[in-house]
């Protein structure tokens, strides 16, 4: 969505409110299904599943549902938050090395079977209580670039790799594939190649040693989600897709795309509800701290946990045409807590603000909303308002109708959506919209 047609909606949005002064979203369901066909246009021996963890919002995973994605759960809840929304265990990862005994054997009464391991100790714990599990060796890769590292907390070295298959063979586990996580954020596209062929590697470490047919290469995140930032999909799809055309036919490839899917979608808007001018001798401003409805306590806590640095967009008012001409103004915008720390940028160029003025950023839809709080008694933005393109959507009928409408971009993925999993030599391209 163009930034013109965004501070529209915004600006219509924030009149129906009238004196309704909270924050809100804008969501766009079409972006999250463009990126579906981007993918599938790009990586169509890879089947994408959705790490919720990223954004669990329940109109994203409806979406994402509709045009036949998996879903990568961490915990019990996870996994019944896309199980009650009618997703299938098959189509469901237990993507935690690390899981209560409580949630495995909620996995078990749901009869979701991947799963992820990376130690001895994981391996004995689900052997007892869930037999039946299809284990996937998370193995350790080259995160050194990538924004949120992963491998100083999960994964097996290939030494450790070669033990645990000798475990697994001892303990009588179905040993069903390899995965592994780059890191959020990644910026080099090589180490998904180089992880890649060690999970190569183990499959013929299992066959040779242990008789094991693997079936799965889980491939994990780390995929950008903002156009423009280096590696781009495609970057990547040309370190990935030689790479995974290395296995022998059968096998299927997975991956667990986060804010891939989910950042570009959300666009959120707050209100200035108050503000600190600081004056020269003169009377000029030279400064300027602007209060703001949410912060780093609620959906701004992306600057700390995710690395993010969003920055702020003035919408329009039509009473001052010439607001965005004025002179700019280093300002700093906080949130509402009484935490000093509750900041969202500094010395930002501003033209001066009043009170009651709205500011947009958009980008807000990956670790945004998961991971808010209500501190200090500030929910933050709870209200979402969800689009397709430019028109407003109502809810989840809307959104399938839109997905599925004669003309829409997703048409050829519907096609495929129920189709099951196939290697790299089988899967049909799409044309990206």
């Amino acid at each position: 969505m163009s930034s013109n047609n965004i501070e529209t909606i915004v600006a219509q949005k924030i009149a129906e409110k009238a004196d309704n002064y909270e924050p809100f979203y804008i969501i766009d369901v079409q972006q999250v299904c463009q990126k579906y066909v981007q993918w599938q246009a790009l990586l169509p021996m890879v089947k994408p599943h959705y790490a919720i963890k990223c954004n669990p919002n329940p109109t994203i995973i409806h979406a994402l549902d509709v045009l036949g994605a998996g879903f990568d759960c961490a915990s019990k809840d996870e996994i019944d938050r896309v199980m009650d929304m009618g997703v299938s265990a098959e189509r469901i990862i237990f993507a935690n090395p690390a899981k209560f005994e409580s949630h495995i054997a909620h996995a078990k009464l749901r009869d979701v079977k991947k799963m992820t391991f990376d130690n001895e100790d994981e391996l004995i714990k689900v052997a007892r209580i869930f037999p039946e599990a299809q284990l996937v060796l998370r193995i350790i890769t080259d995160d050194s670039q990538s924004m949120c590292k992963f491998s100083s907390k999960f994964g097996a070295t290939m030494k450790d790799a070669k033990h645990l298959l000798k475990v697994a063979h001892e303990q009588g586990m179905k040993l069903h594939g390899v995965s592994f996580h780059v890191g959020s954020g990644a910026t080099d596209a090589s180490a998904f190649a180089k992880a890649i062929n060690d999970a190569r590697t183990i499959f013929q470490w299992a066959k040779e040693d242990y008789g094991y047919e693997m079936k799965l290469v889980d491939i994990g995140g780390g995929f950008q989600g903002v156009d423009g930032v280096p590696p781009t999909l495609r970057d990547v799809a040309s370190h990935v897709v030689p790479a995974l055309e290395a296995f022998p036919p059968g096998v299927q490839f997975i991956s667990e795309p986060g804010r891939y899917f989910s950042a570009k979608s959300h666009t959120m808007a707050v209100r200035i509800h108050s503000r600190r001018v600081i004056r020269d001798d003169a009377g000029r401003p030279v400064k300027v701290l602007y209060y703001v409805n949410d912060g780093v306590y609620q959906s701004f806590n992306c600057i700390f946990f995710d690395h993010q640095t969003p920055e702020p967009s003035i919408v329009p008012d039509a009473s001052r045409p010439d607001l965005l001409a004025g002179e700019k103004v280093p300002s700093t915008i906080f949130g509402p807590t009484c935490d000093s720390m509750d900041c969202i940028c500094k010395d930002f160029p501003m033209p001066l603000l009043e009170v009651g003025h709205w500011l947009y950023f958009p980008n807000m839809g990956s670790y945004t909303t998961a991971a808010a709080t209500r501190f200090n008694g500030f929910a933050g933005a709870v209200t979402c308002h969800y689009m397709w393109g430019s028109k407003l959507l109502e809810g989840f009928c809307d959104v399938e109708d839109a997905i599925k409408a004669p003309g829409s971009c997703c048409e050829p993925v519907l096609k495929i959506a129920a189709a099951p999993l196939v290697p790299a030599a089988a899967a049909t391209p799409v044309a990206s919209c």
